[in-house]
């Protein structure tokens, strides 16, 4: 019965071959979801592992820096190189925006960092670190800068020092890293229409422009404009320490909230991608039923293509059992061409999508074993069908 299933498949061949392909790109779909989601959770380590932190301290009562806003004085990372088993401790800020390159916006991650210390990128693939203290950048090749170049953020020119990869946000988007100075004042410092404002109403308030108090009007006005925030401190800690001791003292006695890599990972994959998972989650279910609609309703016309013959089968005394075997045999055949196809389309077009696919041989081989049950279930329909078939049509009209 293998080669009557070959033969029925060779006389209808070019039926069978589209349907696979078409039930292939299904499948490629189906397998570029998953990889879309597994690229998501590999961004959220990258994003951990590129910080080189070990503990994040951030605002009390928050989530941040990743999921939340988190707002902190730029000199609490003095009073945490105090504590037993910190080894270095480093300021960093983060600010998702645009930049612009001539005419075009490129949405990225400004990350703002200490050269030296953790938060600066671990390694380059062209040109050379940040040595000077402002204007100067480091760029994820993903956002197309090149060396060189002049990129705007905010109301300053920043020039491409060095490129690097895999340095992404949580959400995919690359990471432009500046000084930590120009950083602090891109994220919060106000704009010059707001400062003029802003120092037109101290200057109007009698109670903060005294004229008996000569100096109290300038060091207010020095005081607005200065910007002494971060959004975060990242701890190395010394080895043979315990990130959650150093952790729980943090929170006890600085009262700042700190988290280790393991609740941080936490953080990003079960709370920022945990929606995004449900809606993938639910189109590979809907991809799913799909490709059993299609493989059902491919075998089932096929089987009602071929009921005389599988009556003159019945009427030699052909079992039953070989019947539902031949038809099984089809529709596992149009499986293995559908997981063929589209296990070679989600490996072609992966690099073009925009964000990270990350294909798995694991998830590769799960595919392979529920593409098979689904072709061995919506066949059962045309089984149905064909163990139903009276042998007497076989010398019927």
């Amino acid at each position: 019965m293998i080669s009557l299933a070959g033969r029925d498949i060779l006389h209808s061949w070019s039926k069978f071959v589209l349907t696979g392909i078409g039930l292939g790109l299904l499948i490629g779909v189906t397998l570029s979801m998953a990889g879309i989601y597994r690229g998501m959770v590999d961004d959220a380590k990258a994003l951990l592992n590129n910080s080189g932190a070990d503990i994040w301290v951030v605002q009390q009562e928050t989530q941040g820096p990743y999921a939340e806003s988190s707002s902190l004085r730029d000199d609490v990372y003095r009073a945490l190189l105090a504590l037993p088993g910190v080894s270095r401790a480093a300021n960093v800020t983060y600010l998702t925006m645009q930049v612009r390159l001539d005419n075009t916006d490129v949405r990225a991650m400004v990350v703002g960092f200490e050269p030296g210390q953790p938060g600066e990128p671990s390694y380059l693939i062209a040109g050379r670190h940040i040595t000077r203290s402002h204007y100067e950048a480091v760029a994820d090749v993903k956002t197309g800068f090149q060396l060189g170049d002049t990129i705007r953020i905010r109301r300053h020119d920043y020039r491409v020092v060095g490129l690097t990869r895999r340095m992404v946000s949580s959400g995919g988007d690359p990471m432009v890293f500046i000084p930590l100075k120009d950083a602090q004042e891109a994220q919060f410092l106000k704009d010059n229409d707001a400062i003029l404002n802003e120092r037109a109403r101290t200057t109007a308030n009698p109670s903060l422009n005294r004229p008996g108090v000569p100096g109290l009007l300038d060091a207010i006005l020095a005081a607005q404009n200065a910007n002494h925030n971060v959004n975060a401190v990242l701890v190395q800690i010394a080895p043979g320490i315990e990130s959650e001791q150093v952790a729980s003292e943090i929170r006890r006695w600085k009262h700042l909230q700190a988290f280790t890599r393991a609740q941080m990972e936490e953080i990003l994959v079960s709370k920022l991608i945990a929606t995004s998972a449900k809606q993938i989650g639910m189109f590979l279910v809907i991809l799913a039923i799909v490709s059993a609609a299609i493989v059902a309703f491919i075998i089932y016309t096929m089987t009602l293509g071929k009921i005389r013959e599988i009556a003159v089968l019945k009427l030699i005394g052909t079992r039953n059992r070989t019947i539902a075997g031949m038809i099984l045999q089809q529709a596992m055949g149009l499986g293995l061409i559908g997981f063929m196809v589209g296990k070679t389309a989600a490996t072609l077009w992966a690099p073009f999508f925009p964000k990270f696919v990350l294909l798995e041989p694991g998830d590769a081989v799960r595919g392979f074993i529920v593409v098979m049950l689904i072709c061995a279930l919506a066949s059962t329909l045309a089984i149905r069908v064909a163990l139903r078939v009276d042998p007497a049509t076989a010398i019927g009209g």
